[in-house]
This record gives structure tokens, sequence and C-alpha cells, in this order.
């Protein structure tokens, strides 16, 4: 399909955009390489890859660093007010 394309994109008309896609999602689901490749390039340009990911109408990849998880101890300087005002609440 990919070959196709130049020819049909000759051609008046949008259709060479068409087979231009066809033939990429045919790479994409069927070639290791081109699937790292892609990867590498989502992950160096992310809105790049969050488009992609609207326009193939699936859900938004991971990407990025994974986020740490809350732990019972607040972080902020409200969270710790709050805490020892439940805490002297508690206590009475």
């Amino acid at each position: 399909m990919l070959v196709v394309t130049p020819v049909v994109g000759a051609l008046p008309g949008p259709g060479g955009v068409f087979i231009f896609a066809g033939g990429m999602a045919l790479l994409l689901k069927n070639s290791n390489w081109v699937k790292r490749v892609y990867a590498r390039h989502t992950r160096r340009y992310p809105r790049q890859g969050r488009l992609a990911d609207k326009v193939l109408r699936r859900p938004p990849a991971p990407r990025g660093r994974p986020k740490p998880e809350l732990d019972e101890q607040p972080s902020g300087l409200w969270e710790k007010l709050r805490a020892l005002l439940d805490f002297s609440s508690r206590a009475q």
C-alpha cells in the first residue's frame, strides 16, 4: 500500500492520504521494528502521541514517569494542619 501512495497521491483528491494511513496501520500491526520506532517517537513527542491515540480512537498509552503512590502521610502544609486538628479533636 505504501508503494502505491505516490501514484494515488498524484491524482486529484485526498486518496493518497488514506492509502498511506492504511499502509502505516498495517505496518504498525505486523512489524516489531516499526512498533519500536513508533514508541520511541511518541515518547519523544508526547503531543503527537496523544494526537495519534485520538485519531486511532484508542485509550491513551501511559507516557512519562509513573506517578508516585500516595501514602497515608500528609505531604502539604494544609494536609498536615488538618491531620493535627483531627488528632487534637479525637484526643478530647
